[in-house]
C-alpha cells in the first residue's frame, strides 16, 4: 500500500503539477496587472475592520485563520527538506514561488467571494465548490461537469484536511517535544485533542478569535528568534545569500559536497516546498476568506494575498537563511549529513542547525513548531468542516469534527507514513479543480480588479447578490 501511495504521490506532485501551479502563478501575475505591487496597501488594509460589510468574521480574523493553517511545519521542516534535497538554491526558488503565488492567492479568494452564498442561518459559505456551482449555472441549474468538479474539490479537501491539518501536525508536534523532553506520546496526544477540541467544536468565530491572538504572537516571536540567530551568524549571512543565489542557477555541490545542487533539482524542490508552504492554488484559504466582512471581492482578496507574503516571502526566507548560514558556520553539520544522507531528514537538519545556537536555538525551534502545528490544526479544521457541510449538509459537520480531533491523537502516537502520503495526494488533487476554475474565470477577475483596485473603487459595495442555499 505504501508503495502504491508513494507512486501516486510522485505522479500528482511531479513536474506536471509544479508546472501547473507555477505556470498559473506567473499567468495570473500578468493577468492581474502584477497585483503584488499592492502588498503595502494590502498590509495596511489587514488591520482595518468594516463591520458594516457583509460577513461573519473580520477580515483580519479571516487572514489570521488562513495564516494559522498556512504557517505550519512547511515553514520550518519544509524549508530544511528543500535545502537537503535541492541544495541552497531551493530557497531561492521557494521564494520565487511565493512572490508569484501572491497573485494566485488574490485571484482564488476573489473568485470565492464573488460566488459565495449564505446558509439558512445567514452564515457565509464559499470556496471552489460554490464557484463551480454558481459561475456556470444556467437558469438556476449547474451543468453536470461543473457539479462533478465541485464535489471532487470538496471531497479531496475534506480528506486532505484530516491528514495535513490533524494527523501530520500532531505527529510533528509530538516528534519535536519528545526529542527534547521525556514525555509519553499518548499524553501529548491527549493534550492536543483537548486543546484542539475546545476550540474547533466552538465554530468559526471561536477558531478565528483564537487565531487572531495566536498567529501574530507566534509569527513575530519566531521571526525575531530567527533575526537573533542571524545576528549571531552575521559573518556568514553574505556567503549564505551567495550560496542560495548561485546554487539556484548553477549545477554544483554545496557545503563541501554534503548537499548536491542541480538546477532542475533545486527548482523542483524549491517550488514544491514553496507551493506547499503558502498553499497558493490549493483552494484552502478562500474557504475562510469567504466568511470575511468585505464590501467587494477585491478588498478581502488583497488582504488574503498578504498571507502568502508573510508565510513564504518572509518566514520561509528567514528560515532558509538561518539554516544555510548555520551550516556554513558549523561545518560539522555537513559531516553528519555525509555520514548517512539516505536517512537524514528535514526535521533532523532543523534540529541540528537550531541546536548549534546557544540558549535560544532549540527553544525557538520547539516553540515555533508547537505553535505552528497547533494553529494549523485549527485552521484546517474549518476547511474540512465547510467541505463536509457542502457534501453532507450540517448534520455531517459534528461527526467530521469529532473524527478530525481524534485523528490528531492517532497522529501523536504514530500512524505511519501512509497519512503523510494520503494528505499530500489530497492536497494535489484538490488543487486541480481549484486552479481550473480560477483560470477559467481569470478574465472576470482581471476586469473587476481594474475597476476596484486600479480605478480606486475599493470602498464601493459589490452589486453581486449573495443567494441563500438550503441546508441538507
Amino acid at each position: 500500500m505504501l508503495e502504491i501511495l508513494s507512486a501516486i504521490d510522485g505522479v500528482v506532485w511531479g513536474p506536471a503539477m509544479i508546472a501547473l501551479l507555477l505556470g498559473s502563478h506567473i499567468f495570473l501575475t500578468f493577468k492581474t496587472g502584477f497585483i503584488q505591487r499592492r502588498i503595502p496597501q494590502a498590509i495596511r488594509m489587514s488591520w482595518a475592520n468594516d463591520k458594516g460589510a457583509e460577513g461573519d468574521i473580520s477580515n483580519f480574523g479571516a487572514l489570521s485563520t488562513a495564516l494559522a493553517a498556512t504557517i505550519g511545519t512547511g515553514s520550518i521542516v519544509g524549508v530544511a527538506t528543500a535545502v537537503l534535497a535541492g541544495g541552497p538554491g531551493a530557497v531561492f526558488w521557494m521564494w520565487i514561488a511565493g512572490i508569484f503565488g501572491i497573485a494566485t492567492k488574490y485571484a482564488e479568494v476573489f473568485v470565492a467571494i464573488k460566488y459565495r452564498v449564505k446558509d439558512h442561518n445567514g452564515e457565509m459559505l464559499g470556496g471552489a465548490m460554490y464557484a463551480w456551482e454558481r459561475a456556470f449555472a444556467k437558469e438556476g441549474k449547474t451543468p453536470i461537469p461543473a457539479k462533478i468538479m465541485a464535489v471532487l474539490f470538496a471531497l479531496f479537501a475534506a480528506i486532505a484536511a484530516i491528514g495535513t491539518g490533524s494527523a501530520v501536525q500532531a505527529s510533528a508536534m509530538t516528534g519535536i517535544i519528545t526529542s527534547n523532553a521525556d514525555v509519553p506520546q499518548w499524553l501529548i496526544g491527549v493534550v492536543i485533542v483537548f486543546l484542539s477540541g475546545i476550540v474547533i467544536l466552538g465554530g468559526v468565530k471561536k477558531i478565528s478569535s483564537v487565531c487572531e491572538k495566536l498567529v501574530p504572537i507566534m509569527a513575530v516571536g519566531y521571526a525575531l528568534g530567527c533575526v537573533i540567530i542571524l545576528v549571531m551568524n552575521a559573518p556568514f549571512i553574505g556567503p549564505a545569500l551567495w550560496e542560495i543565489v548561485t546554487c539556484a542557477f548553477s549545477p554544483r555541490a554545496a557545503f563541501g559536497g554534503a548537499v548536491g545542487s542541480g538546477i532542475l533539482v533545486a527548482l523542483q524542490f524549491g517550488c514544491a516546498r514553496g507551493l506547499f508552504s503558502n498553499e497558493s492554488g490549493l483552494g484552502s484559504a478562500p474557504i475562510i476568506a469567504a466568511a470575511a466582512q468585505t464590501r467587494n471581492p477585491a478588498q478581502q482578496a488583497l488582504v488574503a494575498m498578504t498571507g502568502t507574503f508573510w508565510s513564504t516571502v518572509v518566514i520561509c526566507l528567514l528560515t532558509g537563511i538561518v539554516l544555510v548560514s548555520t551550516m556554513l558556520a558549523y561545518p560539522e553539520i555537513q559531516e553528519v549529513i555525509l555520514a548517512d544522507p539516505t536517512i537524514f531528514t528535514g526535521a533532523q537538519l532543523s534540529s541540528i542547525a537550531f541546536s548549534k545556537i546557544p540558549f535560544i536555538g532549540t527553544p525557538i525551534l520547539v516553540l515555533g513548531m508547537v505553535a505552528f502545528s497547533y494553529s494549523t490544526i485549527l485552521g484546517w479544521s474549518y476547511y474540512g468542516s465547510r467541505c463536509t457541510a457542502y457534501l453532507f449538509g450540517k448534520r455531517g459537520v459534528r461527526p467530521y469534527q469529532v473524527i478530525y480531533v481524534l485523528v490528531a491523537f492517532l497522529g501523536a502516537v504514530g500512524v505511519g507514513d501512509s497519512v503523510w502520503l494520503v494528505s499530500d495526494i489530497g492536497n494535489a488533487l484538490m488543487a486541480i479543480p481549484n486552479i481550473i476554475v480560477v483560470l477559467v474565470l481569470s478574465g472576470l477577475v482581471a476586469r473587476e480588479t481594474k475597476h476596484y483596485v486600479y480605478e480606486d473603487n475599493l470602498d464601493e459595495p459589490s452589486n453581486d447578490e449573495i443567494p441563500t442555499v438550503m441546508s441538507k
